[in-house]
């Protein structure tokens, strides 16, 4: 025979007695839990929102790039570098302001550097090598060297001797990585940094003995000798 519970014996069931303070709690702090609710609501709709308009201005982005690589292809660095008013087409250095963040938009950056080097502006292509984000691994590693050498190219061999290193060390390898070592080191030899020329060609010979670079590297080694 089943018992009928007294009202007293219901609102001290532990289930209910739980649910009669979680009402209790919500009905006091209701402004604040719906204020939470609906800022997290917000919070997920709005990162949804970024994450397709980040996909729309990549996917722009890259279609506009491939214009500016057309150009800069056939070797028209100018119309690579700052687009076609008359065909309405955007330049590298449009593209890497206008749609800064994505991955076409860093890449704008590199190309506009080097299409700023191969038109003679040095100092603009130093501008917007010191701007790209180099990618990890092996594909930085020639944005890096490349770098070094706009560094030599203006006369800032200190600065262009250390990148050169940081190049070699970006993706340790036994074919970029010997190379830039010798980059570096003739540059510090150029400098009369006879010491930090050295170390560098030591360290060629023993870890790369292999290298394309180790005869280069031995000759190197003489001058520094002979400059003691």
């Amino acid at each position: 025979m089943s018992k009928h519970l007294s009202k007293e014996e219901l609102e001290s069931d532990p289930l209910i007695e739980n649910y009669n303070k979680a009402v209790s709690v919500f009905n006091e702090n209701k402004t604040t839990i719906l204020a939470i609710v609906i800022g997290v609501v917000v919070v997920i709709a709005s990162l949804i929102g970024y994450n397709v308009y980040s996909q729309n201005q990549e996917q722009e982005a890259q279609n506009l790039l491939a214009t500016a690589e057309g150009y800069y292809s056939e070797g028209d660095y100018d119309k690579a570098l700052n687009g076609d008013d008359f065909e309405l087409t955007y330049g590298f250095v449009s593209i890497a302001n206008d749609y800064s963040g994505t991955e076409a938009g860093n890449l704008a950056i590199y190309y506009a550097s080097v299409s700023s080097f191969k038109l003679g502006n040095i100092e603009d292509a130093l501008d917007y090598i010191s701007r790209y984000d180099a990618p990890d691994g092996i594909l930085g590693v020639g944005a890096i060297s490349f770098h070094a050498k706009l560094y030599l190219a203006n006369g800032s061999l200190e600065k262009a001797a250390e990148t050169f290193v940081k190049a070699a060390n970006w993706d340790v390898n036994d074919t970029t990585t010997p190379f830039n070592l010798y980059k570096a080191a003739e540059t510090y030899y150029e400098l009369e940094n006879m010491d930090k020329a050295s170390e560098l060609v030591d360290q060629i010979l023993n870890d790369y003995p292999g290298s394309e670079e180790a005869t280069s590297t031995q000759k190197l080694q003489g001058m520094i000798a002979a400059a003691k």
